[in-house]
């Protein structure tokens, strides 16, 4: 496993790849050293562009590992648009489950920023839950960066390396 740390407005984030996909987006401690590879050079740039203002949708191999709903749920956060919200109930229904099995889902994602799950709100619109960085405040950093760009596009596709198992759930 190779590891690049990213210093973003939100906090130090440390990007870690495994057989040539990104595994893992996480907050972490300075003290960390890594050996970056070119796609992590590359997630690096992506993620420096992404805080600048300058890229609205992320184009990197990813293989986030969860169970099969999870990554079903995952595959529904990726394709909330940029500057778009969703409430927790319309991704349940999308994910064929109930609010709490789909907010659980979106505390497990491995790949915050890269797959969205910051963009899904309580009900009432109300910033509910997010467990990267400063939790909340983080949340509200990420919506406020995506509100400020007037002209939102849909976020690039997102292809799992290693399909989830089973049809009971939407495929990512």
């Amino acid at each position: 496993m190779a590891s690049i740390l990213v210093d973003t407005p939100v906090g130090r984030l440390l990007v870690t790849e495994e057989d040539a996909a990104i595994v893992r987006v996480s907050w972490t401690d300075p003290a960390i050293s890594c050996h970056p590879s070119a796609l992590l050079l590359e997630a690096a740039a992506q993620l420096t562009a992404y805080f600048d203002r300058r890229l609205t949708a992320f184009d990197l191999p990813l293989n986030p590992r969860g169970t099969p709903f999870q990554r079903c749920i995952w595959g529904l956060l990726a394709a909330i648009p940029y500057g778009a919200t969703l409430s927790y109930g319309a991704l349940a229904t999308e994910g064929a489950t109930g609010p709490r099995a789909a907010a659980a889902a979106c505390a497990a994602n491995p790949l915050p920023i890269l797959i969205p799950c910051h963009r899904v709100l309580g009900a009432t619109g109300r910033l509910t839950g997010y467990s990267g960085g400063d939790g909340l405040t983080t949340k509200r950093q990420l919506l406020e960066l995506e509100r400020t760009h007037r002209k939102p596009t849909l976020p690039g596709s997102v292809a799992f390396l290693t399909p989830p198992a089973g049809r009971d759930h939407h495929a990512p």
